[in-house]
């Protein structure tokens, strides 16, 4: 009943909206402010999740740290790039309303490796607010470019293709 409300009604598709719109705003600014700070490296951060698997009562899971310390760490360039352009373009869709189920997503991708790596701050409240939209589906973009960008796709995807035709 709830799913149900979350996916039709006018009024969640409002209050989704707004929730949207500030998981964009949480999102986007976090991003430009790496993109435009000049110097940001995840290396540290990487560094001191690493630290926090050891310990009688660990804050990162071992296996996450042998991720971080085996692969992340080596290619910290690759997510010196990746983390802020996310952050910055998951923002961008949720503000917009475009390909918002795809953007929330990814930001749950994120939220989710940064709650693994040991950093709570606000990735839970996220995640919570996120679930609604993941659930409402594509009334959480319906105030939003998705009301027109969706449906343009669904005639795209669903022409059948054109038969090829021999000339004799």
């Amino acid at each position: 009943m709830f799913t149900h409300w979350l996916r039709e009604n006018v009024v969640a598709r409002w209050l989704l909206t707004i929730i949207r719109v500030y998981l964009g705003y949480q999102w986007i600014t976090g991003g430009w402010g790496k993109i435009t700070g000049g110097g940001f490296d995840a290396g540290g951060f990487m560094t001191g999740a690493i630290e926090k698997a050891t310990g009688d009562h660990p804050a990162v899971q071992t296996w996450f740290a042998n991720f971080l310390e085996h692969f992340a760490l080596p290619n910290v360039k690759l997510f010196n790039v990746l983390v802020p352009w996310g952050e910055f373009l998951v923002g961008l869709g949720l503000i917009l309303g475009t390909f918002t189920t795809f953007a929330v997503l990814m930001g749950m991708v994120m939220n989710f490796a940064f709650l693994m790596a040991g950093t709570v701050s606000t990735n839970a409240q996220m995640i919570a607010l996120e679930i609604f939209i993941v659930v409402a589906g594509f009334n959480a973009g319906r105030i939003g470019l998705d009301y027109y960008v969706i449906p343009y796709l669904r005639r795209i995807i669903g022409r059948k293709p054109r038969e090829l035709t021999i000339d004799k």
